[in-house]
């Protein structure tokens, strides 16, 4: 078994090694020939011009922004709704919720992005009279909705595993319910939750599908309700038909956004471990 296990771990980072060789090697000579200046800070994008740009600031913002604004708005619904189940929510109650948020797991993401295009992206253009509803507003809140279940399930099964004993001892010191709940078994299940948020970030960072089809797919400079272009979006939209120096420029951005979510692991990694310390 030992074997075994050891050949399972052995795969798993081959093929991470793989995938980042792979990236830097297509990637590299993209950013070698356009300049990195000028392709991490230039604020056009124009592949297929006659006299073509490649500049990705916008798309950088862009996720930054969107991934941002769904933590913002979906974290606390979904520590909230995890507290609920675990904590308060009456056995039978919490039976018919659970598979909900189960459920929401496993909708496919080109399911969020049309129920998104023909309920959300017309509603928001109605409401707040824009020419066009696509925007990463739009974006936000399907991303927000899209993090839920995993916040939900692990923040759930965290508060679940703190142990019975420090609940009964804060209530035996007179504390109340919700108060044990929120002073107690919450920074006893800190690590848990934070891995939720973890795993939410990289599902808000890495989604493609819903969010093309509702966040406009144009390259401008990131705005509430301007028609914007992901990270994601940027390399689904033209992989397709791209060739020599775009094409490069693609597996780039690739490149970039790989250890865009790199960088948010190490750090937030870094920030629990010196929390425990």
């Amino acid at each position: 078994m030992n074997v075994l296990f050891f050949l399972c771990g052995f795969i798993a980072v081959v093929f991470v090694l793989f995938i980042s060789v792979y990236l830097i090697i297509s990637g590299l000579p993209a950013i070698q020939e356009i300049g990195l200046v000028d392709f991490l800070f230039g604020t056009t994008w124009a592949s297929t011009a006659s006299e073509p740009s490649f500049g990705i600031l916008p798309f950088i913002l862009t996720s930054i922004y969107g991934t941002a604004g769904a933590i913002v708005l979906g974290v606390p619904v979904g520590f909230m709704t995890a507290v609920f189940l675990a904590k308060v929510a009456p056995p039978k109650l919490a039976a018919v919720v659970r598979p909900a948020v189960d459920l929401l797991a496993g909708i496919p993401s080109v399911v969020y992005g049309l129920i998104g295009m023909m309920v959300l992206v017309p509603a928001v253009r109605e409401f707040f009279n824009l020419p066009d509803g696509a925007s990463l507003f739009c974006a936000i809140i399907v991303l927000a909705v899209m993090i839920l279940p995993s916040i939900i399930s692990v923040s759930e099964n965290a508060l679940k595993a703190v142990p019975r004993e420090y609940e009964e001892a804060s209530l035996a010191l007179g504390a109340t319910h919700i108060e044990t709940v929120f002073r107690v078994s919450v920074p006893a299940a800190s690590s848990g939750i934070a891995a939720s948020v973890v795993l939410g970030i990289g599902r808000a960072i890495g989604e493609a599908m819903a969010i093309i089809m509702v966040a406009g797919n144009v390259a401008n400079m990131p705005g509430l309700f301007k028609s914007v272009r992901f990270l994601t979006t940027a390399v689904a939209s033209e992989m397709a038909y791209a060739s020599g120096l775009q094409r490069q420029a693609l597996f780039s951005i690739a490149l970039v956004l790989f250890l865009f979510i790199m960088l948010i692991n190490v750090v937030l990694n870094t920030l629990l471990k010196r929390k425990k310390g």
